[in-house]
């Protein structure tokens, strides 16, 4: 038997970054190499998005993973002999296995562990690091940092309408200063708060709990963290927003609670164009609901030149509906989270047909995580050119940031910042 083929293929419960559980997969290949990866979980789902497979009923309040659990040993019983080198075939051989199309049967978290543990396989197998495996020759370059400095929407309890409100070191030219101006932001921006009165407590994804009286004052507070750490807004900070709007939408308007407002689609859009003009707004991420194509295709050619429009829930990972949403000119970038799809090779495709089309893809995590790191191996290793983590607070959201600095450290003077060039 090939060293590279696999032997066995176990499947476990442990923990995620808000105490739920989730499925984490081993892989031992004949050669005695070990892959593991765990499966992160999200708040806000897009409709289409690969679904968890979850125990239901009263115990964990519904979440347990017995059952996905359960689905790992199928896995491992169907892969069992087969070469871990070969991710497509792997992956091919776990969707048939499934044979649903939204990976009801198997679970997308437990497909998505053994998939990304059976990559950890095989690189180990080759004795290299999982980024190099994922990018053999190809160059790479350290990934765009996106950081929540304030958290709201269905990871804050609305606290703030807006879902994240992050920040990009665009003008920094490492990977290491990025890292260095994120703390700084990240901290003035809790002394600001702290000398307002105005924490609550810290997010889901380790940003800043705030109590705001209207969302504006978010984008302000964050104008002036950049500035208090030292640093030029929109120059050396650009300020990102996940909007993810569909969590906003009331009887087909935008329910804006911090504002008192309902807006329609046009009303939303106005709103966020006017602040793309008055703040330094460089990205903004689902900023209409996910099935109006038509409104993203407007709000895209009204803004898409200045600003990085991102699809999330809109495209939830897919690369036919990149292909799409690409012709019909209704964004320019894709959020590409593994575990919407189910498998690496999925999310693989849709990263690569948003590069087809010329738009920005941007790497990953949920709101529930974990210490697994393998988003800050696929940024790289795909050269995805942006990675979004979450804050820069919380061990789960620092060991992805501090395994990219491990990877730099391993280009040494190979190590290239995308920066501001990653974006479209």
């Amino acid at each position: 038997m090939s060293i590279a083929k696999i032997a066995s293929v176990k499947g476990r419960r442990v923990w995620d970054s808000r105490g739920r559980p989730t499925v984490e997969a081993e892989v031992t290949l004949a050669s005695g190499h070990i892959g593991r990866a765990i499966a992160p979980a999200g708040a806000s789902r897009g409709g289409a998005e690969a679904v968890e497979l979850r125990d239901g009923g009263t115990a964990l309040g519904g979440m347990g993973v017995e059952r996905a659990v359960a689905s790992v040993a199928v896995c491992g019983n169907a892969l069992a002999g087969h070469d871990a080198a070969d991710q497509p075939a792997i992956d091919l051989k776990l969707i048939e296995l499934d044979g649903t199309d939204d990976r009801s049967r198997l679970g997308a978290n437990a497909m998505v562990a053994v998939s990304m543990a059976v990559a950890h396989a095989a690189a180990a197998s080759q004795g290299v690091s999982l980024w190099r495996y994922l990018a053999g020759d190809n160059p790479v370059r350290l990934p765009l940092p996106e950081v929540q400095i304030f958290g709201g929407g269905a990871h804050a309890a609305a606290r703030v309408d807006i879902q994240d409100v992050m920040v990009m070191p665009v003008g920094a030219t490492s990977f290491d200063q990025a890292m260095v101006w994120c703390a700084e932001v990240y901290a003035a921006a809790g002394r600001l708060m702290s000398e307002r009165g105005a924490v609550a407590g810290v997010a889901d994804e380790g940003g800043w709990w705030p109590a705001f009286e209207t969302n504006e004052a978010a984008l302000e507070t964050v104008v002036r963290s950049i500035e208090d750490a030292g640093l030029t807004p929109g120059l050396d900070m650009a300020i990102s927003l996940d909007i993810a709007a569909t969590t906003l939408v009331e009887d087909g308007r935008y329910r804006l609670v911090r504002d008192g407002r309902v807006v329609d689609g046009d009303g939303m859009a106005a709103m966020l164009l006017d602040w793309s003009k008055r703040y330094p707004i460089r990205s903004i991420e689902d900023p209409l609901a996910e099935t109006d194509d038509d409104g993203m295709r407007r709000f895209t050619a009204a803004s898409g030149a200045e600003l990085q429009i991102v699809g999330d829930d809109f495209l939830v990972t897919n690369a036919e509906r990149v292909r799409r949403a690409a012709a019909l000119g209704a964004g320019n970038a894709v959020l590409i989270k593994p575990n919407q799809a189910g498998t690496l090779t999925e999310a693989k495709a849709a990263l690569d047909a948003a590069k087809t089309a010329g738009w920005g893809t941007i790497v990953s995590a949920r709101s529930g995580e974990s210490e697994d790191v393998t988003i800050a191996h696929l940024a790289v290793g795909w050269d995805a050119g942006q990675l979004k983590v979450g804050s820069f607070a919380r061990s789960e959201r620092m060991a992805k940031w501090n395994e990219v600095l491990r990877i730099a450290e391993a280009l040494g003077a190979d190590a290239r910042y995308a920066g501001a060039d990653a974006l479209p």
